[in-house]
């Protein structure tokens, strides 16, 4: 099994309404997703995979349609923060992205790993798996959403 990662970026906004500190106050990240997948080399002579576990544009493309792109200059906002949400609403054509969970780093990064899981099992089947989706929010703070592993 080999893995392969790829990088991707994006800015948006949030706050954790309970902080302690200056994070419950709307502010925004450039964010850094990192997305990796585990699967077997293909050894295909003559065709575009060949010697690759997948195409790294193939994973850009999910990543965008289903976390970047919606994400992108978004405000991710708790569905249990009514005062932001219902700020928000009041702003007409407003990007918002709506979670069950307080939008923190590891919160997003376990959503955007459950997004993505299903939509790489979907086009791939199981010889390709999401093995972990690192989400930072400075370049020195993230959090990794990994596969749970079999235990015997």
């Amino acid at each position: 099994m080999i893995r392969i990662t790829r990088k991707m970026e994006f800015d948006a906004g949030h706050r954790i309404p309970d902080h302690r500190s200056q994070c419950r106050n709307l502010h925004g990240h450039r964010y850094v997703l990192e997305i990796t997948l585990e699967g077997e080399v293909h050894d295909a002579p003559g065709q575009s995979d060949n010697g690759m576990v997948l195409d790294f544009s193939d994973i850009k493309a999910i990543a965008r349609e289903k976390i970047v792109d919606p994400w992108d200059h978004a405000f991710l906002v708790c569905q249990s923060d009514t005062a932001v949400l219902e700020f928000l609403k009041s702003m007409p054509g407003h990007k918002t992205v709506v979670t069950t969970k307080v939008p923190t780093a590891e919160n997003l990064a376990q959503l955007a790993f459950d997004v993505l899981a299903p939509a790489f099992t979907q086009r791939y089947g199981k010889d390709l798996v999401l093995h972990r989706v690192r989400l930072y929010e400075t370049p020195n703070c993230w959090a990794d959403a990994t596969r749970e592993t079999e235990s015997c």
